[in-house]
């Protein structure tokens, strides 16, 4: 049988990412966004409104830090998972989430193949709660592990800043169905071809777009890209 999709509240104070985390997640799992909050009072309200069974939590927010939510009472039962996704890269902020509770932390900018890793297990972790109502030790190293396992090498950073990517990603999620050569990225991103490419095969190395190559008669065939 068939449950409904889980519900999720997404904290962001970037419209276009937000919108990005909530098309990967309802695309690609069994969720669906109830809610987006831009503030941290927001949150709150909105977190008490909709009991949600997981956040997508940025820490950085006009009113305060995203890692007081982790305070309140909705946040802190046990249906209510939180994944950090900040730009928060500090220890500090990192140790807190993780004594309160927190299923996953992501540092900006978002890799989609570390989001996705990230959402699997969680999914896998709610369907483990769900088999097991009684539970051994197998079962509890099982939960455990979900939460701890280990990653492959994420695709560098170095090199790439937030506002320019979500610049970049902006252009396919406006335009989903269309192909972008290297030289549209420039004209409508402002940026140089040297960092549009760059940008582009981050976005490519973390699943954000595909490459298509299109043969002409004459010369090399053009690389271009298209979402995901």
């Amino acid at each position: 049988m068939q449950h409904e999709a889980l519900d999720v509240l997404i904290v962001e104070d970037e419209p276009q990412l937000a919108t990005l985390h909530a098309e990967f997640l309802e695309k690609n799992f069994h969720l669906r966004v109830v809610a987006y909050a831009a503030t941290l009072a927001e949150a709150r309200a909105k977190v008490n409104d909709h009991q949600p069974r997981l956040i997508l939590l940025d820490n950085f927010l006009p009113d305060g830090q995203g890692i007081a939510l982790m305070e309140e009472a909705a946040v802190k039962k046990p249906g209510c998972s939180v994944i950090f996704i900040t730009a928060a890269s500090d220890m500090n902020t990192c140790s807190q989430a993780i004594r309160n509770g927190a299923f996953d932390y992501i540092i900006k900018p978002v890799s989609y193949k570390r989001l996705r890793n990230s959402l699997e297990r969680f999914m896998q972790f709610v369907q483990t709660q769900h088999t097991f109502k009684v539970i051994d030790q197998s079962n509890v190293d099982a939960l455990y592990n979900l939460q701890s396992k280990q990653f492959s090498s994420e695709p560098g950073t170095k090199g790439i800043e937030t506002n320019t990517l979500e610049l970049v990603q902006a252009l396919f999620i406006d335009r989903p169905n269309v192909a972008h050569a290297v030289e549209d990225v420039v004209e409508k991103a402002g940026i140089s071809k040297t960092t549009a490419r760059r940008y582009l095969e981050y976005c490519v190395t973390t699943q954000f777009v595909k490459v298509e190559m299109l043969y002409g008669k004459i010369g090399h065939p053009r690389r271009l890209y298209r979402k995901a």
